[in-house]
Protein backbone atom coordinates (compact mmCIF):
# COMPACT_ATOMS: atom_id res chain seq x y z
CA UNK A 1 0.00 0.00 0.00
CA UNK A 2 3.06 2.57 0.85
CA UNK A 3 4.17 2.47 -2.79
CA UNK A 4 0.81 3.20 -3.83
CA UNK A 5 0.18 5.86 -1.59
CA UNK A 6 3.59 7.72 -2.85
CA UNK A 7 2.49 7.20 -6.12
CA UNK A 8 -0.66 8.58 -5.22
CA UNK A 9 1.13 11.85 -3.63
CA UNK A 10 2.94 11.92 -6.54
CA UNK A 11 0.30 12.46 -9.06
CA UNK A 12 -1.10 15.04 -6.84
CA UNK A 13 2.14 17.04 -5.99
CA UNK A 14 2.97 17.02 -9.87
CA UNK A 15 -0.02 19.21 -9.99
CA UNK A 16 -1.73 16.09 -12.45
CA UNK A 17 -5.59 15.78 -12.02
CA UNK A 18 -6.97 12.06 -10.83
CA UNK A 19 -9.17 10.92 -13.71
CA UNK A 20 -12.08 8.83 -11.80
CA UNK A 21 -12.73 12.79 -10.04
CA UNK A 22 -12.89 14.59 -13.27
CA UNK A 23 -15.02 11.86 -14.98
CA UNK A 24 -18.08 11.99 -12.32
CA UNK A 25 -17.54 16.12 -12.15
CA UNK A 26 -17.59 15.97 -16.18
CA UNK A 27 -20.42 13.33 -15.89
CA UNK A 28 -22.71 15.31 -13.68
CA UNK A 29 -22.03 18.66 -15.55
CA UNK A 30 -23.04 17.45 -18.75
CA UNK A 31 -26.44 16.42 -16.77
CA UNK A 32 -26.75 19.35 -15.54
CA UNK A 33 -27.15 21.20 -18.68
CA UNK A 34 -30.47 18.85 -19.67
CA UNK A 35 -31.79 20.28 -15.98
CA UNK A 36 -30.94 24.14 -17.64
CA UNK A 37 -32.00 22.98 -21.00
CA UNK A 38 -35.45 22.10 -19.77
CA UNK A 39 -36.00 25.02 -17.99
CA UNK A 40 -35.73 27.36 -21.00
CA UNK A 41 -37.37 25.03 -23.47
CA UNK A 42 -39.56 22.53 -21.97
CA UNK A 43 -43.45 23.56 -22.53
CA UNK A 44 -44.31 23.32 -18.89
CA UNK A 45 -41.18 24.25 -17.26
CA UNK A 46 -42.73 27.58 -16.04
CA UNK A 47 -46.16 26.58 -14.74
CA UNK A 48 -45.82 23.09 -13.81
CA UNK A 49 -43.83 21.06 -11.12
CA UNK A 50 -41.87 18.00 -12.79
CA UNK A 51 -41.55 15.83 -9.67
CA UNK A 52 -45.49 17.06 -8.50
CA UNK A 53 -46.91 13.01 -9.34
CA UNK A 54 -50.17 14.53 -9.59
CA UNK A 55 -49.44 15.72 -13.27
CA UNK A 56 -46.17 14.39 -13.81
CA UNK A 57 -45.20 11.75 -16.12
CA UNK A 58 -42.48 9.16 -15.30
CA UNK A 59 -40.16 10.51 -18.37
CA UNK A 60 -40.77 14.37 -16.63
CA UNK A 61 -40.30 13.13 -13.59
CA UNK A 62 -36.82 11.11 -13.86
CA UNK A 63 -35.38 13.87 -16.13
CA UNK A 64 -36.28 16.28 -13.56
CA UNK A 65 -34.62 13.92 -10.57
CA UNK A 66 -31.58 12.57 -12.20
CA UNK A 67 -30.03 15.83 -12.20
CA UNK A 68 -30.51 16.11 -7.99
CA UNK A 69 -26.97 14.57 -8.17
CA UNK A 70 -25.13 17.66 -9.82
CA UNK A 71 -24.91 20.26 -6.84
CA UNK A 72 -24.26 17.97 -4.60
CA UNK A 73 -21.71 16.12 -6.13
CA UNK A 74 -20.49 19.22 -7.70
CA UNK A 75 -20.10 20.23 -4.32
CA UNK A 76 -18.74 17.59 -2.43
CA UNK A 77 -16.06 17.17 -5.36
CA UNK A 78 -15.08 21.12 -4.89
CA UNK A 79 -14.53 19.98 -1.34
CA UNK A 80 -12.35 16.91 -2.53
CA UNK A 81 -10.07 19.04 -4.80
CA UNK A 82 -9.69 21.65 -2.02
CA UNK A 83 -8.27 18.59 0.12
CA UNK A 84 -5.70 17.98 -3.18
CA UNK A 85 -4.80 21.26 -3.27
CA UNK A 86 -3.25 21.21 0.39
CA UNK A 87 -0.89 18.61 -1.14
CA UNK A 88 1.30 21.11 -2.64
CA UNK A 89 0.00 24.41 -1.02
CA UNK A 90 1.17 25.04 2.64
CA UNK A 91 -1.67 26.11 4.87
CA UNK A 92 -1.87 30.06 5.03
CA UNK A 93 -1.62 30.07 0.90
CA UNK A 94 -4.24 27.66 0.56
CA UNK A 95 -6.40 29.50 3.40
CA UNK A 96 -5.85 33.21 1.69
CA UNK A 97 -6.68 31.28 -1.77
CA UNK A 98 -9.87 29.85 -0.67
CA UNK A 99 -10.76 32.99 0.94
CA UNK A 100 -10.00 35.32 -1.83
CA UNK A 101 -11.79 32.75 -4.98
CA UNK A 102 -14.94 32.33 -2.76
CA UNK A 103 -15.00 36.24 -3.03
CA UNK A 104 -14.58 36.03 -6.53
CA UNK A 105 -17.17 33.40 -7.18
CA UNK A 106 -19.90 35.11 -4.93
CA UNK A 107 -19.39 38.52 -7.06
CA UNK A 108 -19.32 36.18 -10.40
CA UNK A 109 -22.75 34.40 -9.13
CA UNK A 110 -24.02 37.97 -8.46
CA UNK A 111 -22.61 39.96 -11.48
CA UNK A 112 -22.28 37.14 -14.36
CA UNK A 113 -24.81 34.11 -14.06
CA UNK A 114 -27.69 36.36 -12.86
CA UNK A 115 -27.65 37.92 -16.21
CA UNK A 116 -27.03 34.61 -18.20
CA UNK A 117 -29.93 33.32 -15.97
CA UNK A 118 -32.11 36.30 -16.85
CA UNK A 119 -30.74 38.45 -19.74
CA UNK A 120 -31.73 41.40 -17.39
CA UNK A 121 -29.15 44.12 -17.50
CA UNK A 122 -31.35 45.59 -15.04
CA UNK A 123 -31.05 43.20 -12.39
CA UNK A 124 -34.74 43.37 -11.07
CA UNK A 125 -33.83 39.96 -9.36
CA UNK A 126 -30.75 39.46 -8.21
CA UNK A 127 -30.59 35.28 -7.12
CA UNK A 128 -28.12 33.61 -4.46
CA UNK A 129 -27.53 30.39 -6.30
CA UNK A 130 -25.33 27.61 -6.39
CA UNK A 131 -21.97 29.64 -7.33
CA UNK A 132 -22.89 31.84 -4.27
CA UNK A 133 -22.96 28.85 -2.19
CA UNK A 134 -19.82 27.53 -3.10
CA UNK A 135 -18.07 30.72 -3.05
CA UNK A 136 -19.86 31.00 0.79
CA UNK A 137 -18.54 27.81 1.32
CA UNK A 138 -14.78 28.15 0.24
CA UNK A 139 -14.54 31.37 2.41
CA UNK A 140 -15.49 29.45 5.35
CA UNK A 141 -13.53 26.13 4.72
CA UNK A 142 -10.34 28.76 4.36
CA UNK A 143 -11.07 29.99 8.02
CA UNK A 144 -11.74 25.53 9.14
CA UNK A 145 -8.66 24.35 7.50
CA UNK A 146 -6.75 26.08 10.79
CA UNK A 147 -8.68 23.41 13.09
CA UNK A 148 -7.41 19.88 13.46
CA UNK A 149 -8.51 17.70 10.87
CA UNK A 150 -10.76 15.28 13.51
CA UNK A 151 -12.16 18.96 14.30
CA UNK A 152 -13.06 19.83 10.96
CA UNK A 153 -14.81 16.67 10.11
CA UNK A 154 -17.03 16.39 13.24
CA UNK A 155 -18.22 19.81 12.02
CA UNK A 156 -19.09 18.87 8.38
CA UNK A 157 -20.90 15.58 10.17
CA UNK A 158 -22.89 18.00 12.80
CA UNK A 159 -23.66 20.46 9.77
CA UNK A 160 -25.30 17.69 7.53
CA UNK A 161 -27.27 15.36 10.15
CA UNK A 162 -28.37 17.90 12.08
CA UNK A 163 -29.29 20.60 10.00
CA UNK A 164 -32.80 19.43 9.61
CA UNK A 165 -33.76 19.88 12.91
CA UNK A 166 -33.91 23.29 12.00
CA UNK A 167 -37.41 21.89 9.86
CA UNK A 168 -39.15 21.90 13.10
CA UNK A 169 -38.29 25.45 14.26
CA UNK A 170 -38.84 26.85 10.87
CA UNK A 171 -42.91 24.54 10.60
CA UNK A 172 -43.74 26.37 14.05
CA UNK A 173 -42.41 29.74 12.99
CA UNK A 174 -44.71 32.23 12.58
CA UNK A 175 -44.53 35.51 10.19
CA UNK A 176 -41.50 35.96 7.92
CA UNK A 177 -37.49 34.99 7.99
CA UNK A 178 -35.03 37.25 8.11
CA UNK A 179 -32.58 37.71 5.23
CA UNK A 180 -30.12 36.43 6.87
CA UNK A 181 -31.32 33.47 8.06
CA UNK A 182 -32.83 32.63 4.71
CA UNK A 183 -28.97 32.86 3.68
CA UNK A 184 -28.43 30.33 6.30
CA UNK A 185 -30.84 27.74 5.74
CA UNK A 186 -34.40 28.54 4.32
CA UNK A 187 -34.71 29.88 0.30
CA UNK A 188 -36.63 33.47 0.69
CA UNK A 189 -37.99 36.58 -1.40
CA UNK A 190 -36.84 39.90 -0.43
CA UNK A 191 -37.88 42.94 -1.99
CA UNK A 192 -34.87 45.42 -2.44
CA UNK A 193 -37.23 48.76 -3.20
CA UNK A 194 -37.43 50.27 -6.18
CA UNK A 195 -38.84 47.19 -8.25
CA UNK A 196 -35.61 45.41 -7.07
CA UNK A 197 -35.71 42.07 -5.35
CA UNK A 198 -33.24 39.48 -3.77
CA UNK A 199 -33.81 35.69 -4.08
CA UNK A 200 -32.11 33.40 -1.63
CA UNK A 201 -32.13 30.13 -3.97
CA UNK A 202 -29.21 28.51 -2.28
CA UNK A 203 -29.24 28.88 1.77
CA UNK A 204 -25.80 28.06 2.42
CA UNK A 205 -25.32 25.84 5.64
CA UNK A 206 -25.74 22.74 4.19
CA UNK A 207 -23.96 23.82 1.36
CA UNK A 208 -21.32 23.95 3.27
CA UNK A 209 -21.80 20.96 4.94
CA UNK A 210 -21.67 18.78 2.08
CA UNK A 211 -18.11 20.73 0.95
CA UNK A 212 -16.87 20.20 4.65
CA UNK A 213 -17.46 16.33 4.01
CA UNK A 214 -15.87 16.51 0.85
CA UNK A 215 -12.72 17.99 1.98
CA UNK A 216 -12.54 14.89 4.75
CA UNK A 217 -13.42 12.26 1.53
CA UNK A 218 -10.18 13.56 0.01
CA UNK A 219 -8.17 12.55 2.45
CA UNK A 220 -9.40 8.94 2.61
CA UNK A 221 -9.48 9.18 -1.13
CA UNK A 222 -5.34 9.91 -0.51
CA UNK A 223 -4.66 7.31 1.97
CA UNK A 224 -5.52 4.35 -0.27
CA UNK A 225 -5.01 3.39 -2.90
CA UNK A 226 -5.95 1.21 -5.75
CA UNK A 227 -7.91 -2.06 -4.80
CA UNK A 228 -7.72 -1.35 -1.04
CA UNK A 229 -9.37 2.47 -1.89
CA UNK A 230 -11.84 0.90 -4.63
CA UNK A 231 -13.03 -1.54 -1.39
CA UNK A 232 -13.46 1.28 1.24
CA UNK A 233 -15.43 3.64 -1.08
CA UNK A 234 -17.50 0.58 -2.13
CA UNK A 235 -18.41 0.24 1.47
CA UNK A 236 -18.94 3.98 2.24
CA UNK A 237 -20.99 4.23 -0.98
CA UNK A 238 -22.96 1.67 -0.36
CA UNK A 239 -23.37 2.84 3.61
CA UNK A 240 -24.34 6.02 2.85
CA UNK A 241 -27.24 4.60 0.63
CA UNK A 242 -28.10 2.32 3.43
CA UNK A 243 -27.89 5.00 5.58
CA UNK A 244 -30.37 6.86 3.11
CA UNK A 245 -33.06 3.73 2.32
CA UNK A 246 -33.34 2.98 6.27
CA UNK A 247 -33.75 7.17 7.37
CA UNK A 248 -35.84 7.56 4.75
CA UNK A 249 -37.97 4.26 5.57
CA UNK A 250 -38.94 5.56 9.11
CA UNK A 251 -40.20 8.95 7.59
CA UNK A 252 -39.66 11.39 10.55
CA UNK A 253 -36.38 12.98 10.28
CA UNK A 254 -34.28 13.61 7.56
CA UNK A 255 -36.31 15.78 5.27
CA UNK A 256 -39.70 17.94 5.67
CA UNK A 257 -40.91 16.33 2.84
CA UNK A 258 -42.03 12.87 4.17
CA UNK A 259 -43.20 10.12 1.64
CA UNK A 260 -46.40 8.08 1.36
CA UNK A 261 -48.14 4.96 -0.39
CA UNK A 262 -48.84 6.36 -3.95
CA UNK A 263 -52.07 4.61 -5.88
CA UNK A 264 -49.22 2.45 -8.06
CA UNK A 265 -45.91 1.24 -7.23
CA UNK A 266 -44.09 3.20 -9.36
CA UNK A 267 -45.48 6.93 -7.73
CA UNK A 268 -44.65 5.42 -4.27
CA UNK A 269 -41.16 5.11 -5.29
CA UNK A 270 -40.89 8.53 -6.60
CA UNK A 271 -42.18 9.70 -3.32
CA UNK A 272 -39.72 7.99 -1.68
CA UNK A 273 -37.05 9.95 -3.66
CA UNK A 274 -38.44 12.83 -4.18
CA UNK A 275 -36.23 14.45 -1.06
CA UNK A 276 -35.77 18.31 -0.95
CA UNK A 277 -32.77 20.04 -2.63
CA UNK A 278 -33.63 23.62 -1.51
CA UNK A 279 -31.94 23.60 1.07
CA UNK A 280 -30.44 20.26 0.22
CA UNK A 281 -31.60 18.00 3.37
CA UNK A 282 -29.46 15.21 4.75
CA UNK A 283 -31.47 12.56 2.91
CA UNK A 284 -30.95 14.65 -0.26
CA UNK A 285 -27.22 14.57 0.47
CA UNK A 286 -27.45 10.80 1.32
CA UNK A 287 -29.32 9.73 -1.44
CA UNK A 288 -27.67 11.51 -4.11
CA UNK A 289 -23.51 11.50 -2.52
CA UNK A 290 -23.95 7.77 -1.50
CA UNK A 291 -24.46 6.76 -5.62
CA UNK A 292 -21.31 9.54 -6.33
CA UNK A 293 -18.87 7.36 -4.42
CA UNK A 294 -20.07 4.10 -5.33
CA UNK A 295 -19.20 5.65 -8.88
CA UNK A 296 -15.57 6.63 -8.39
CA UNK A 297 -15.30 2.80 -7.39
CA UNK A 298 -16.77 1.12 -9.88
CA UNK A 299 -14.83 3.44 -12.56
CA UNK A 300 -11.54 4.37 -11.11
CA UNK A 301 -9.42 2.55 -13.90
CA UNK A 302 -12.29 2.71 -16.86
CA UNK A 303 -11.00 4.21 -19.97
CA UNK A 304 -12.05 4.65 -23.12
CA UNK A 305 -13.31 7.01 -26.04
CA UNK A 306 -16.39 8.08 -24.11
CA UNK A 307 -14.64 8.56 -20.49
CA UNK A 308 -12.07 10.56 -22.53
CA UNK A 309 -15.21 13.17 -23.99
CA UNK A 310 -16.74 13.25 -20.13
CA UNK A 311 -13.29 14.32 -18.53
CA UNK A 312 -12.94 17.02 -20.75
CA UNK A 313 -15.72 18.34 -19.02
CA UNK A 314 -14.73 17.69 -15.23
CA UNK A 315 -11.46 19.65 -16.06
CA UNK A 316 -12.97 22.87 -16.87
CA UNK A 317 -16.21 23.03 -15.05
CA UNK A 318 -16.16 26.74 -14.28
CA UNK A 319 -16.24 27.26 -18.17
CA UNK A 320 -18.37 25.02 -18.80
CA UNK A 321 -20.99 26.63 -16.38
CA UNK A 322 -20.55 29.84 -17.85
CA UNK A 323 -20.56 29.16 -21.21
CA UNK A 324 -23.28 26.32 -20.99
CA UNK A 325 -25.81 29.12 -19.60
CA UNK A 326 -25.63 31.57 -22.05
CA UNK A 327 -25.48 29.35 -24.92
CA UNK A 328 -28.86 27.39 -23.39
CA UNK A 329 -30.18 30.80 -22.90
CA UNK A 330 -28.83 32.41 -26.43
CA UNK A 331 -30.75 29.76 -28.14
CA UNK A 332 -33.93 29.94 -25.70
CA UNK A 333 -33.80 33.67 -27.12
CA UNK A 334 -33.73 32.49 -30.99
CA UNK A 335 -36.01 30.26 -30.55
CA UNK A 336 -38.61 32.69 -29.29
CA UNK A 337 -37.82 34.80 -32.24
CA UNK A 338 -38.34 32.56 -34.77
CA UNK A 339 -42.02 31.45 -33.03
CA UNK A 340 -42.86 34.95 -34.19
CA UNK A 341 -42.02 37.22 -30.77
CA UNK A 342 -40.48 40.05 -31.80
CA UNK A 343 -37.28 41.09 -29.29
CA UNK A 344 -39.54 44.04 -26.92
CA UNK A 345 -42.18 41.05 -26.06
CA UNK A 346 -39.48 38.83 -24.58
CA UNK A 347 -38.26 41.76 -22.05
CA UNK A 348 -40.45 41.36 -18.78
CA UNK A 349 -41.59 44.29 -16.74
CA UNK A 350 -40.78 44.66 -12.96
CA UNK A 351 -39.77 41.69 -10.26
CA UNK A 352 -40.28 38.27 -12.31
CA UNK A 353 -38.91 35.34 -12.11
CA UNK A 354 -39.59 34.42 -15.11
CA UNK A 355 -35.71 34.75 -17.88
CA UNK A 356 -36.38 37.27 -20.30
CA UNK A 357 -37.49 35.50 -23.92
CA UNK A 358 -39.43 32.69 -21.88
CA UNK A 359 -43.08 32.80 -22.22
CA UNK A 360 -45.11 30.74 -19.80
CA UNK A 361 -46.85 27.71 -21.54
CA UNK A 362 -44.92 28.12 -24.59
CA UNK A 363 -42.35 25.77 -25.34
CA UNK A 364 -41.62 22.04 -26.63
CA UNK A 365 -41.74 18.50 -25.94
CA UNK A 366 -39.63 16.56 -23.75
CA UNK A 367 -38.02 14.88 -26.78
CA UNK A 368 -37.27 17.90 -28.21
CA UNK A 369 -35.19 19.15 -25.33
CA UNK A 370 -32.85 16.35 -25.49
CA UNK A 371 -31.99 16.81 -28.60
CA UNK A 372 -31.42 20.66 -27.63
CA UNK A 373 -29.39 19.63 -24.94
CA UNK A 374 -26.99 16.99 -26.70
CA UNK A 375 -26.50 19.82 -29.34
CA UNK A 376 -25.64 22.40 -26.29
CA UNK A 377 -23.17 19.69 -25.15
CA UNK A 378 -21.20 18.57 -28.74
CA UNK A 379 -20.92 22.37 -29.14
CA UNK A 380 -19.36 22.80 -25.90
CA UNK A 381 -16.75 20.32 -26.12
CA UNK A 382 -14.21 21.77 -28.72
CA UNK A 383 -14.03 24.43 -26.54
CA UNK A 384 -13.76 22.97 -23.05
CA UNK A 385 -11.04 20.67 -24.97
CA UNK A 386 -9.07 23.71 -25.89
CA UNK A 387 -9.06 25.27 -22.27
CA UNK A 388 -8.30 21.37 -20.82
CA UNK A 389 -5.51 21.56 -22.81
CA UNK A 390 -4.48 25.45 -22.41
CA UNK A 391 -4.59 24.58 -18.45
CA UNK A 392 -2.59 21.73 -18.72
CA UNK A 393 0.41 23.30 -19.89
CA UNK A 394 0.16 27.44 -18.46
CA UNK A 395 0.60 27.35 -14.92
CA UNK A 396 -0.86 31.04 -14.88
CA UNK A 397 -1.94 32.53 -11.86
CA UNK A 398 -5.68 33.39 -12.90
CA UNK A 399 -6.27 29.86 -14.12
CA UNK A 400 -6.69 28.83 -10.41
CA UNK A 401 -9.92 31.09 -10.51
CA UNK A 402 -11.60 29.61 -13.52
Amino acid sequence: MKESVTTTDRVLAAGNRIDSIDLLRGLVMIIMALDHTRDYFHISAWTQDPLNLVTTTPALFLTRWITHFCAPIFTFLAGTSIWFQSKNKNRKDLSTFLIKRGIWLVIVDIVIFNFAFSFDPSYTIVALQTIWSIGVSMIFLGLLIWLPFSWILGIGLVIILGHNSLDFYEASHKGTFSVIYSMIHRPGFFSLGEGHGLFVFYPVLPWLGVMILGYCFGKLFTAYAGLERQKILMKLGFGVIILFVIIRAINVYGDPKLWSVQNNVLHTIFSFIDTQKYPPSLLYAAMTIGPGILFLSFFEKTKNALTNIIVVFGRVPFLYYVLHFFLIHALCMVFFLLRGHNFSEGIHEGPNMLPNFIAANEGYSLSIVYVIWICVVIILYPICKWFSEYKKTHRKWWLSYL
